[in-house]
């Protein structure tokens, strides 16, 4: 066994024993090296980790720690499955930004050349990317080989026993894509269950966890249904009309006005084509509830042009300006809902849920939730 292979294995079990969670993802990953013509550093296509004599030679063993994390999060996390339609360079950096921002916060020391933005905490790779100029230099620490490398001179697909891979691996098809999609959300669940057991997993990554792992339901259908819940529906005992036969007065069900109160999160966390979704949703279901709108703009106060009211036949729309910017504070929105709308029936807040929140209110309220922030009461729909 050389001094890498050494290195590389006391780093695997270093992992093992103090972070249970990343060791167990770790173990799952063939380690084997790779030709330096075409891997600068290490990779990983979801079958295995390709890594650099050299460049793993070059690190103390904290730093392999870290890249052998890297490697493994990239593959419990499924990044080679969840780029769909994005740029890929963009997605690449994206994902590095998320994947080295947990492993820093969990005590890691990382190598030279990691990307790492402290206001990026917390964010997954999809939140992360719409902030990655296209025409940024910036590259990631690793080679990410689900869709092939460019510059390799030829590919072949690897094997666990194979012993220098002295060419790039193939691109994953479709059907290893979902194969190993599913067998990376089973090990990232087994290894959470195991951290936990033992009192190690991150508070922080154990919630990426949860949020990754739960259903995906489309955010229209929840919002549709607590709204419908929220509906109210009455009997009506008037008199019926004369020319109605007999004597009896029966109860007829009508659909009695609901009033909503709809406020945005100004502080520049929601984008516009976000909020222009979020209205058109709001619209189609509102012309199905009888619903008046009671439209708020807030960040760390309320904006002064508003209020804006929407009867229920007048499609809701955005004003033409909004003010903030600032920072979050949700209170100003509760409390102006305490002091002017007793008999609203229901809240909605578009955030991001990174503010403020006063104490519980009356009032039922929906969280409409950009981002993976948790929200301390009410209900929240994660905007998908």
């Amino acid at each position: 066994m050389s001094e890498v292979e050494r290195k590389l294995t006391a780093a695997r079990t270093r992992l093992i024993l103090d972070k249970p969670f990343l060791g167990a993802l770790v173990l799952r990953l063939p380690m084997i090296e790779a030709d330096a013509a075409w891997c600068r550093s290490t990779a990983t296509d979801a079958r295995a980790l390709y890594y650099n004599e050299q460049y793993i030679d070059s690190l103390n063993l904290q730093q392999v720690q870290f890249v052998l994390a890297h490697e493994a999060l990239h593959c419990g996390l499924s990044h080679f499955a969840r780029r769909d339609n994005r740029e890929r360079q963009r997605w690449d950096v994206a994902c590095d930004y998320a994947v080295n921002q947990l492993l820093v916060n969990d005590g890691l020391e990382e190598p030279p050349g990691v990307l790492f933005e402290t206001t990026y905490d917390g964010m997954t790779a999809e939140e992360i990317y719409p902030y990655i100029d296209q025409a940024d230099d910036e590259s990631p620490m690793d080679q990410h080989l689900y869709d092939g490398a460019s510059d390799a001179p030829s590919q072949t697909s690897p094997t666990q026993d194979q012993e220098v891979g002295q060419s790039a691996p193939s691109p994953l098809s479709e059907a290893e894509r979902d194969e190993l999609s599913t067998q990376w959300q089973q090990r990232l669940a087994g290894a959470a269950q195991q951290a936990a057991q033992a009192g190690k997993l991150d508070p922080k990554i154990a919630r990426l966890i949860e949020q990754l792992l739960r259903p995906s339901v489309p955010w229209r259908n929840v919002l549709a249904r607590f709204m419908n819940s929220s509906a109210r529906i009455d009997y009506n005992l008037s008199r019926p009309s004369q020319r109605r036969e007999g004597d009896a007065i029966l109860p007829s069900l009508y659909l009695r006005r609901i009033d909503l109160v709809v406020a945005i999160d100004t502080s520049g966390s929601v984008g516009e084509d976000e909020l222009n979704e979020f209205i058109t949703e709001l619209n189609a279901i509102k012309g199905s509830m009888n619903a008046r709108i009671t439209l708020l703009a807030c960040d760390a106060a309320l904006d002064q042009n508003g209020p804006w009211t929407f009867e229920t036949w007048e499609p809701l729309e955005l004003p033409d300006r909004l003010h903030g910017g600032g920072t979050t504070d949700f209170t100003p929105v509760f409390d102006w809902v305490q002091s002017n709308t007793s008999a609203a029936d229901l809240l909605i807040y578009f955030t991001d849920a990174r503010g403020e929140f006063p104490a519980q209110p009356s009032i039922a309220t929906l969280w409409l939730v950009k981002g993976s922030a948790p929200v301390p009461w009410g209900q929240r729909i994660q905007l998908n």
